[in-house]
């Protein structure tokens, strides 16, 4: 499900990068919560569990949108 994370620490940004979906930037992420991710013994169960619906989100504003009708 996920592909790579990587974090900002200047302005606390998450990016979650999902297979499937392509990149979505997570806003005001401390950096302990990154921290405890990258040690996650599953990267899924974390996500779903600490940051999805905890954090406010945006699909990277760089993602190129594919598919029939781009």
């Amino acid at each position: 499900m996920i592909d790579r994370i990587s974090y900002d620490d200047e302005g606390g940004t998450l990016w979650v990068s999902f297979r499937q979906t392509g990149k979505y930037l997570y806003e005001d992420v401390p950096a302990a919560i990154f921290e405890a991710f990258c040690q996650a013994s599953s990267a899924g169960t974390f996500f779903n569990g600490r940051v999805r619906h905890h954090f406010r989100c945006r699909r990277d504003p760089e993602r190129r949108p594919f598919g029939p009708d781009a």
